[in-house]
Order: structure tokens, then sequence, then C-alpha cells
């Protein structure tokens, strides 16, 4: 995997979990209260592993 493409996966798997989630939260569809609280745990666990790998890559960068 290239260098760029490891770094782009993660921000945009974390801007799609954003999406999903507040799609559902506006009610553009529905699903049950199980998989709702999932999706937000998911969003949360993927921005943060988003946000620690940018920092690793910045941090290497300098």
């Amino acid at each position: 995997m290239s260098r760029k493409l490891r770094l782009c996966s993660p921000i945009v798997t974390a801007i799609l979990f954003v999406i999903l989630v507040f799609m559902n939260y506006l009610g553009y569809w529905t699903a049950d209260r199980f998989i709702q609280i999932l999706f937000f745990f998911i969003m949360v666990m993927v921005v943060f592993n988003a946000g620690i790998k940018t920092g690793k890559n910045l941090k290497n960068r300098s």
C-alpha cells in the first residue's frame, strides 16, 4: 500500500461514518437502536484512529 493511501484511508473512513451517523440522526434512514449505538461507537473509534494516524504521520515528517 502506498504512503498516501495509508494516510487517506482512515480519513475517508472517518468522514463516511460521520456522514452515516448524522444521516441517521436527521432521519434519512432508520435502524434498530442497537445498530445506531454500534455505528456511533464505531464512528468515535474511527475518528480517533484517523487523528492518531495523521498525528503520527505529521510527527514523522518533522
